[in-house]
C-alpha cells in the first residue's frame, strides 16, 4: 500500500487518458465509500456527484467542456455539485444522534434550529459559497481516493455551466463546482510537473 506521501506526490492532473479503458460502477463506488468521509461544515455533506459513463452522454458533456480532448478519452466524467440548500437536510442528518440518545430531544431540536438559522440568516451568497467550499473539500478527497485505487484524474473548470445544467437536468439548487475526468493516464504524453512554490513563499508564521 502506498504511503500518504507517495500518494500525494504521485497524483497528477492527467491531460490525456488511455481510450477504451472502462471503469465500473463497483470501482467508482469503492472510491465514493472513501469520499463520504470528507469533512463538511456542520456535517451537512453538501456534495453530490453525477457520474457520466454513457459514451453518448459523455460526447455531449465534451461539447459543454468546449471539446476538451481529455473529456473524450476519460473512462468517466464526474460532475461535482454543491448543494446550496444542504442545511435543510439537518433534521435527517442529525436524527441518528437523537435515536442513539447521544442527543436528547431538546438538544436535537436546538442543533437543527441553530444550523438552519446559521445558513438562512446569512443568505443566498453565503449558501453558494458554502456549497463551493464543501464540494471542493470533497472533490480533493475524490482525487486522492481515486489515485489510491489506481485511477488518474484531472479537475476542470473549463465548461459551460448553463449548457451542462441543461444537459444533465441539474436544478438551480445545485452549484456545478468542478468537472473531474477519471481514467488511466496516457503517461507517454505527460508533461513535466509545473513549478511548485517553496514553502516559505506561501506560508506565513506568527
Amino acid at each position: 500500500m502506498q504511503s500518504f506521501q507517495e500518494l500525494v506526490k504521485e497524483r497528477r492532473s492527467a491531460s490525456n487518458f488511455i481510450e477504451s479503458n472502462p471503469i465500473t460502477q463497483k470501482e467508482l463506488d469503492e472510491i465514493f465509500s472513501l469520499v463520504k468521509m470528507a469533512p463538511s461544515a456542520f456535517n451537512l455533506q453538501h456534495t453530490n456527484y453525477m457520474v457520466v459513463l454513457d459514451q453518448d452522454v459523455k460526447t455531449s458533456v465534451q461539447k459543454a467542456a468546449f471539446g476538451q480532448h481529455k473529456v473524450g478519452t476519460a473512462s468517466a466524467v464526474v460532475i461535482v455539485l454543491g448543494d446550496k440548500k444542504a442545511y435543510k437536510e439537518a433534521p435527517h442528518i442529525y436524527e441518528g444522534l437523537h435515536m442513539l440518545e447521544i442527543l436528547n430531544k431538546k438538544e436535537y431540536d436546538q442543533m437543527v434550529n441553530d444550523t438552519i438559522s446559521f445558513y438562512e440568516t446569512r443568505g443566498d451568497e453565503f449558501q453558494r459559497d458554502e456549497a463551493i467550499r464543501n464540494a471542493s473539500l470533497s472533490a480533493m478527497l475524490f482525487m486522492l481516493a481515486a489515485k489510491s485505487q489506481g485511477w488518474d484524474t484531472c479537475p476542470m473548470i473549463g465548461f459551460d455551466t448553463e449548457q451542462l445544467k441543461k444537459l444533465l437536468n441539474i436544478s438551480d439548487q445545485y452549484e456545478p463546482v468542478l468537472m473531474i475526468t477519471i481514467g488511466k493516464e496516457k503517461v507517454e504524453s505527460r508533461k513535466p510537473r509545473g513549478y511548485r512554490k517553496p514553502v516559505a513563499e506561501f506560508v506565513t508564521y506568527y
